[in-house]
C-alpha cells in the first residue's frame, strides 16, 4: 500500500518486515528511538540475506545508514530489502524503511535507508561460500 511516489520499491524490493511502532519504542522526546529502527533494518536485511544464502548469516558491517524522517508511535513501518551484491561469502543488502502515518490510508513516507553487509557461516561459525 505505497503512495505513487514509492511504487518503485514494490517493483525493485521485497517487503521483508512489517510492524507497528509502539510507545515502548520511544526516545525521551516521544519519537521512535533510532536504535529501534536500526534493529528492524538489521532484521529485515537478515531475512533477505538468509533466504538467498540458505544458511546462517551474521551482520558484519553497515556501510551507510540515513534517517530521513522521524517515525511516530502508531506508524505502520515496512522494511523493504534488495540484494545489491553477492561476494564469495558476503552479501550486501539495501534496506528502505517506509512509514504509513495513518494505517488506514495508503500514503507512505520514506523514513530510513541503509546498506548492510552479512557473511554466510556454517554451523561452526566459519565463513561459508555462497552459491552463485
Amino acid at each position: 500500500y505505497m503512495s505513487m511516489e514509492y511504487t518503485g520499491f514494490q517493483n525493485e524490493m521485497e517487503p521483508a518486515l512489517r510492524l507497528v511502532a509502539m510507545p515502548g519504542d520511544t526516545n525521551p522526546a516521544g519519537d521512535i528511538f533510532g536504535g529501534w529502527i536500526m534493529a528492524q533494518v538489521d532484521l529485515a536485511g537478515a531475512v533477505v540475506a538468509s533466504q538467498r544464502t540458505q544458511s546462517r548469516i551474521v551482520t558484519v558491517k553497515v556501510t551507510d545508514f540515513m534517517f530521513k524522517e522521524p517515525v511516530y508511535v502508531g506508524d505502520l513501518v515496512t522494511c523493504y530489502g534488495k540484494i545489491e551484491k553477492i561476494g564469495t561469502t558476503s552479501i550486501t543488502v539495501k534496506v528502505v524503511v517506509c512509514a504509513q502515518r495513518n494505517r488506514y490510508e495508503k500514503a507512505c513516507v520514506k523514513v530510513t535507508e541503509a546498506t548492510v553487509v552479512y557473511v554466510a557461516i556454517d554451523k561452526d561459525g566459519n565463513p561459508l561460500k555462497i552459491p552463485q
